[in-house]
């Protein structure tokens, strides 16, 4: 468990941003792309969501996140968690590199997309889910990843279909909607990233994948990732 007051010291004595995360949290890994494409510093503190049974239901973590989930931003006074929250914050109040177009229709186009992935499709198979299947429902091991590999086929057969379609009004991009990483780059990546731990066939979305491979070709992508966090190889 956690020392008393560990995060309340934090968040009140470190200057500058902080971000609680854990590296395998697609959410945290969210907002470590945003910070990186916008190019601000932060401190990570890592919240291991499965030692000690869980850090993240440690009475001082919830005094902070009261829904005992990651990640949360610290910015002096402000408080956020909720990715995509999290990253409209920064394009308020950092905006010299935004991460949500600013033209209408196609920022609230890019919204919708960035929520298909981080609403639809995520919260299905995060861990908390994926524990809940196990102890509660009994779900052994192929039965959980059956439902990992039903939701997240059906959602990536919807997203192509929206990123095809993008491209034959707007053109061909190298990034989802953009010329530049945008939101759906950064709730794509790790979504991404978690298909292929549970081994998706993603052989059917090409333009996803070019996509992604586009995007993991840039340092604020790779930084992000997370078997380059320092919690990565931490002890259980």
């Amino acid at each position: 468990m956690m020392d008393e007051g560990t995060y309340e010291r934090e968040c009140t004595m470190n200057e500058g941003m902080t971000l609680y995360g854990y590296w395998r949290s697609s959410a945290a890994y969210r907002v470590r792309i945003g910070l990186n494409l916008k190019q601000l510093s932060f401190e990570s503190k890592s919240v291991h969501l499965v030692r000690n049974g869980g850090e993240q239901h440690d009475p001082q973590y919830r005094k902070i996140n009261a829904s005992g989930l990651v990640p949360v931003l610290v910015d002096g006074d402000v408080q956020l968690n909720q990715s995509l929250t999290i990253l409209q914050y920064l394009d308020e109040n950092y905006p010299d590199i935004l991460l949500i177009p600013d033209q209408t229709p196609l920022r609230y186009q890019a919204l919708a997309m960035a929520q298909d992935i981080a609403i639809d499709i995520h919260p299905l198979n995060n861990l908390r889910v994926m524990q809940y299947l196990e102890r509660e429902l009994l779900c052994d091991h192929e039965a959980k990843t059956g439902w990992i590999h039903h939701w997240m086929s059906q959602g990536f057969t919807a997203l192509e279909e929206k990123l095809a379609k993008h491209r034959k009004v707007h053109g061909d991009s190298v990034y989802s909607l953009t010329d530049s990483p945008s939101i759906v780059d950064i709730c794509l990546v790790p979504q991404v990233y978690n298909a292929l731990r549970f081994s998706v066939d993603m052989s059917p979305y090409p333009l996803i994948n070019s996509i992604v491979e586009a995007c993991n070709r840039l340092s604020a992508f790779v930084d992000a990732m997370p078997e380059n966090q320092a919690d990565a190889n931490a002890p259980m």
